[in-house]
This record gives C-alpha cells, structure tokens and sequence, in this order.
C-alpha cells in the first residue's frame, strides 16, 4: 500500500482522519476545526479538500455521500 501524504500539508499521514480514503494530518485537522470561517486559512483548508475530492472523481473512483453514488 502507498504511504500516504496530508492533503493540506503534503506532510507524510502518520494519524488524522480519512476523507474519501485521502487522509488529513491531526495538526491541519486542528488548525481546521479552530479556523475562523472567514479567514483565507479557511478558504485554503477548503480547497484543498475540494481539490482532492475532484482529483478522485476524475480518476474514476467511485464517491459516496450518505447513500448517493456519484
């Protein structure tokens, strides 16, 4: 299995949470969650995860959303 790297930090994932099997590290977790939802960190923070999710979908891999197959 590929090691893999924080989605917003590029840092390698030693432990965090699991988003589409994509991983975020727990310091950019934290920073996350305390963020300020208008701050550029937020927006940053935000596109990362979009851009990873994106990345994904493009390369076939099935999402899913609650109950939805996308």
């Amino acid at each position: 299995m590929k090691k893999q790297d924080c989605i917003i930090c590029r840092k390698p994932l030693k432990d965090g949470i699991m988003i589409n099997g994509r991983g975020i590290c727990r310091s950019c977790e934290e920073r996350l969650i305390n963020a300020d939802v208008d701050t550029d960190f937020y927006e940053y923070y935000k596109d990362c995860i979009k851009r990873s999710i994106t990345q994904n979908a493009l390369k076939g891999e099935e999402i899913t959303c609650q109950n939805y197959h996308l």
